[in-house]
């Protein structure tokens, strides 16, 4: 990679980073203010789709329906957005946002290993070890407690290991299957306005009805957390272009130390020892991961 891709990738990667890790924390807080997991969810991909397409239209960009466009769109939706969505913000109130925001934290590795499976990495002993520091690291934050006088439901700990292989496999699938010539800022949007059909079902499916009642009574913090969402979902698929799937999934341990530092000091959030140690492990096989240089492509 060219120094001045690696510069506009390391400055994509802090910014998407940070703006992901501030998506737990106010997910807290409309889950509080009475909002489901499906109705917020809606609102991140709904509004994102709604500002992107704003931006598209006034760019006078076109936007493609064709087949490979439209299976981009579902895909996308579901691995990146519907699935770890729904259960990142049904988690929440179970396991706080600073400790859903670890899991993040853990989609480099699987990403990695998506990778590996599909033959088009090769890890050196660096990335091996970072794995297994990976596995290691997740296993402790399934078993911790948690938050100090509020310990997690093991249930959700476990389930939630769903969050970062969910997001490893949209990681891998964006890049492979990426529409050639196709703009980011379209996908993102195409790929969004897909998860919000999806999350309104599932918000009828689940909550009974539709969420525009909660959502309304709470017009400030959902019109930050669209805000936030729609520049960056702009930012991430520049991103995707720029550093590709592997070095992209990095974001997850910006995005949980955003999440753990607004959880600790404007949340009221504590955690013991053994979920920080356990995020620790976790960055400790990410940076392994990372600086592997064993790793290499393998021809098709």
């Amino acid at each position: 990679m060219p120094p001045a891709q690696r510069l506009l990738a390391l400055r994509l990667l802090l910014s998407t980073g940070i703006l992901l890790g501030l998506n737990a924390p106010l997910g807290k807080l409309g889950r509080e203010a009475g909002i489901s997991a499906a109705g917020w969810a809606f609102a991140i991909a709904g509004g994102g789709a709604l500002v992107l397409l704003s931006v598209i239209l006034l760019r006078r960009q076109a936007i493609r329906f064709d087949r490979q466009h439209w299976r981009y769109y579902l895909i996308t939706a579901l691995l990146s957005y519907v699935i770890p969505n729904l259960i990142i913000y049904a988690a929440i109130p179970h396991l706080g946002a600073g400790m859903t925001s670890i899991y993040f934290t853990l989609s480099p590795i699987m990403t990695l290993g998506f990778a590996i499976a599909l033959g088009t990495k090769r890890p050196g002993a660096l990335g091996a070890a970072g794995i297994v520091l990976g596995c290691i690291g997740a296993l402790i934050v399934v078993l911790s407690k948690g938050q100090v006088g509020r310990p997690a439901d093991i249930s959700w700990a476990i389930g939630a290991l769903v969050i970062p292989f969910s997001l490893a496999a949209g990681n891998v699938y964006r890049t492979i299957d990426w529409p050639e010539g196709a703009a980011p800022l379209v996908l993102a949007m195409g790929s969004n306005a897909m998860a919000a059909f999806f999350l309104i079902l599932a918000a009828f499916l689940f909550d009974g009805q539709a969420p525009f009642a909660a959502l309304a009574a709470q017009p400030l913090l959902v019109m930050a957390q669209i805000a936030i969402a729609a520049l960056m979902f702009a930012l991430f698929f520049r991103l995707q272009v720029a550093g590709g799937p592997v070095y992209l999934s990095q974001i997850g341990y910006v995005a949980a130390a955003t999440s753990l530092i607004v959880g600790t000091f404007l949340l009221g959030e504590a955690y013991g020892i053994a979920t920080w140690g356990g995020g620790l492990v976790i960055v400790a096989g990410v940076i392994a991961t990372t600086l592997d240089r064993g790793a290499k492509t393998q021809p098709r």
